[in-house]
């Protein structure tokens, strides 16, 4: 029996394409949403799953069927029957550090094969980056075509990231911003993580900043129109519909609804001013990886994230 490639997808949207477009192999689809949420380095543990399980509930009134997840994942514990391994991931912090995650994942079930990464973005001829389920069938061929074979040198810094993106310094993650590997993207990743702390001076991230702005500069009639512009506009995010709804609700206290559109009210434009830090008011205290929001604060002068001073506003 001849060996099958095992694809490593992104979501459930880019597998039913791949499955309409007779890929061979078997496809193992990763539904995680690693970039938030607090993580433990050993994904293969129930420990890992009590911690992800707790996490959706409590943020977001999911309940994970770790039962599920576990058969699912059984896929990975019979790697002869397979070939190689095919990563489908993209362009955005969402992929990437579910990307990361799945590496790790892979070496910590000392699974040995070929590695090879499918990874979507920058399209010649296209202005804005497109994710994989974007591409027309022509266009992920060709992806699938040039798709890169992972050195020891790409899997070893996917292993040392997650560690620190685990661990309870995340300024450890600065060096990898300017070190070069196959992953083509990781470098904006990276920045744009470090920026989701609250900035040092205003107290908002960058993406509460931008709801806000979007807001201020334009003609904002719903918050089914505002999370449309936030979705299009998160630049190296990736974020999804429910994680946007949340931060939206968390600036409420910035934003006056009417029947007619939304508009910032005092506090909002004091916030686009900088005339207040409001990362307590805000008080978001999600986790990402190893550490949580509020225990840091982003200062753009450093370039580095800066621990959070008690009462500092």
């Amino acid at each position: 029996m001849s060996k099958q490639t095992l694809h490593i997808t992104n979501g459930s949207n880019l597998t039913t394409f791949l499955k309409e477009l007779d890929y061979g192999g078997d496809i193992l689809t990763w539904e995680e949403m690693l970039c938030e949420g607090p993580t433990i380095s050993k994904i293969n543990s129930i420990d890992f799953l009590k911690v992800r399980a707790s996490f959706f509930r409590t943020y977001y009134d999911i309940d994970l069927n770790s039962r599920e997840i576990i058969l699912e994942l059984g896929i990975l514990d019979h790697p002869e029957k397979y070939s190689e391994i095919v990563l489908w991931f993209e362009f955005d912090l969402f992929c990437h550090i579910n990307m990361l995650g799945v590496i790790n994942l892979l070496h910590q079930k000392n699974v040995k094969l070929p590695l090879f990464l499918v990874c979507s973005g920058r399209i010649e001829g296209e202005k804005n980056l497109k994710g994989l389920s974007e591409l027309s069938p022509e266009q992920l061929t060709k992806h699938y075509s040039e798709k890169i074979e992972l050195t020891t040198e790409d899997i070893a810094l996917a292993i040392n990231i997650w560690e620190i993106y685990c661990g309870k310094d995340h300024n450890l993650l600065k060096p990898y911003i300017v070190q070069s590997s196959n992953f083509k993207y990781l470098s904006n990743c990276l920045k744009a993580h470090l920026k989701r702390f609250p900035d040092s001076k205003t107290g908002l991230n960058v993406l509460e900043q931008n709801i806000l702005e979007i807001i201020k500069n334009n003609d904002i009639k719903s918050q089914n129109q505002l999370l449309g512009y936030a979705l299009n506009y998160q630049g190296y995010y990736g974020y999804g519909d429910i994680q946007f709804n949340r931060i939206i609700h968390m600036l409420n206290p910035f934003i006056t609804y009417t029947d007619k559109c939304l508009t910032l009210n005092r506090k909002g434009h004091e916030a686009l001013l900088g005339q207040k830090n409001f990362a307590i008011e805000i008080n978001e205290n999600i986790a990402f990886g190893g550490i949580n929001k509020l225990d840091f604060q982003f200062n753009k002068q450093q370039n580095k994230l800066i621990k959070t001073i008690p009462d500092a506003n």
